[in-house]
């Protein structure tokens, strides 16, 4: 007989998990995790797991290699354990980047990931925003790809005037600054983005759309060192953008990206808590959105068997109340 919903965390996962058993009424599983002096990792189950379904949540995110290694480690222990059935619920896949052999001699990392964590156990894969959509073909076993952009929006629609317009960085993204520019009724613009090196600066050369007199929403999918959102910007500025925001599925964010975005003609970054990120708490420009209740909603109605994909247009009003409180 099944007990319930059990959501269990891994090392990053910890903080997510706690709030979407908050969401959800229900107390985190009981593991425990060492780290010897050598920097072997030994993870635990602390409670009984046999013939249950199970959720671990471990965002693969500000520390990839170890945080990746760790998520093995868990998926092999509940099915040694006897877990019936393992859902893996990664909010932030960092090595979602890797999704192509775009020249010779290199890996495709998000690949290799996909068949270790299949290997290590996982029977199911719960992600968001991925950097390439076609990274689910990657898995063998379901993966559910949930989108922020539904409350991203939700909450953008409180703050933006009716004079706005949506702002891709680049061409690559355009289709999903599209969704987001149709989902809010507004154009759309284009920035076009040049990179020439595997660092995380870009150049934008150049906007393409009407954008003077219009407050501004640039939308990505990650930002690391907040370079192409903070250049985009200052060029929106001299363009005569009026207020601008940043609108990002995630935000594994360093400090330097942190001090440059404060600098920035940026007016508001507005991100999710996919990764626990503790270089943008005390930052004055940066506002966070919980899509912990999301997911804490996405396992509800996996448990009762219920459809899932209307989420990924229309977020009830309990889930945005809760992404709001939340934090």
């Amino acid at each position: 007989m099944k007990s319930g919903i059990k959501i269990f965390a891994g090392t990053s996962g910890k903080i997510f998990a706690g709030r979407m058993c908050r969401y959800l009424g229900i107390d985190v599983g009981k593991t425990g995790v060492i780290t010897f002096s050598d920097g072997n990792t030994y993870v635990r189950i602390e409670e009984n797991v046999s013939d249950e379904e199970i959720y671990l949540v471990q965002p693969i995110g500000l520390n990839p290699n170890n945080e990746f290694v760790e998520l093995l480690f868990w998926m092999d222990a509940f099915k040694r354990a006897g877990a019936r059935y393992v859902t893996v619920i990664i909010p932030y896949f960092s090595y979602a980047k890797g999704d192509k052999k775009d020249e010779s001699n290199v890996s495709i990392r998000a690949k290799v990931c996909a068949e270790c964590i299949e290997l290590a156990g996982a029977d199911r894969v719960i992600m968001m925003d991925l950097h390439a959509a076609q990274i689910q073909g990657f898995f063998k076993k379901p993966v559910d790809h949930l989108l922020a952009r539904p409350l991203l929006v939700k909450y953008l629609e409180t703050i933006i005037s009716k004079d706005t317009v949506v702002v891709s960085p680049d061409a690559g993204f355009a289709k999903n600054a599209r969704k987001y520019a149709a989902m809010l009724g507004v154009p759309l613009a284009i920035g076009d983005k040049t990179r020439s090196t595997h660092d995380e600066n870009a150049e934008i050369m150049e906007i393409i759309g009407e954008v003077s007199g219009k407050d501004a929403v640039i939308v990505d999918d990650f930002s690391l060192s907040g370079g192409s959102i903070v250049e985009i910007a200052s060029l929106l500025k001299k363009k005569g953008a009026k207020k601008i925001y940043a609108c990002l599925s995630h935000l594994p964010l360093s400090e330097k990206g942190v001090a440059a975005i404060g600098k920035s003609d940026i007016d508001l970054v507005i991100s999710t808590d996919s990764i626990t990120n503790d270089r943008v708490k005390t930052a004055t420009k940066i506002k966070i959105i919980s899509v912990a209740p999301l997911f804490a909603e996405v396992v509800k109605r996996m448990q009762n068997r219920q459809e899932i994909s209307d989420l990924l247009h229309n977020i009830p009003p309990e889930v945005f109340r809760a992404a709001t409180e939340y934090l």
